[in-house]
């Protein structure tokens, strides 16, 4: 469902894919080749949230911020989880932020980052360029592996694939 809040109404790239069952309020900006999936909700109602390209929304996440105090940014070529919250926070290129994580308010994940499944970043907290985190709050792990990256680039890859053949379907 898509809705219009105090005359901003949610910007979809034709080449984006978003889910029937996924709700987008307001201001809300959905990039090319990106995909938002079943029971997903991007309430831009208090400010800004762009979804960078090729980056891809699982189902049961919800996305918002604090007006005034917060937007929400994610960059291109990321795979957010299934079910995690994003509140007010920027994202970076290439990252992977693991299932049922919760990035908080100013919160700032670098480019290349992977954060493991069930992970809590707090207001504020910066996870650094290219390393894995875990844990509540989350802990530095280690610089990501090739494997790391590996896997960053795989997902978000798939995703475009599996947005391309729902764009598809939709057609026939």
């Amino acid at each position: 469902m898509l809705e219009a809040f105090e005359g901003k109404e949610p910007q979809i790239a034709p080449d984006a894919f978003v889910h029937r069952a996924a709700v987008l309020i307001g201001d809300v900006v959905i990039g090319s080749e990106a995909s938002v999936w079943p029971n997903v909700t991007l309430r831009g109602d208090d400010g800004a949230i762009i979804v960078g390209a090729k980056t891809s929304v699982q189902d049961g996440t919800t996305i918002h911020c604090t007006e005034g105090w917060s937007k929400t940014t994610i960059g291109a070529r990321v795979t957010i989880g299934h079910n995690v919250i994003l509140h007010g926070c920027t994202i970076g290129d290439d990252c992977l932020i693991g299932m049922g994580s919760i990035v908080l308010d100013n919160a700032v994940i670098e480019p290349g980052a992977f954060v493991a499944a069930g992970s809590l970043i707090p207001p504020g907290k910066v996870v650094p360029a290219g390393h894995m985190v875990r844990g509540n709050p989350f802990q530095i792990v280690r610089p990501c592996t090739p494997k790391d990256t590996a896997q960053i680039a795989f997902s978000w890859q798939e995703y475009v694939k599996r947005c391309a053949q729902y764009l598809a379907a939709s057609k026939t």
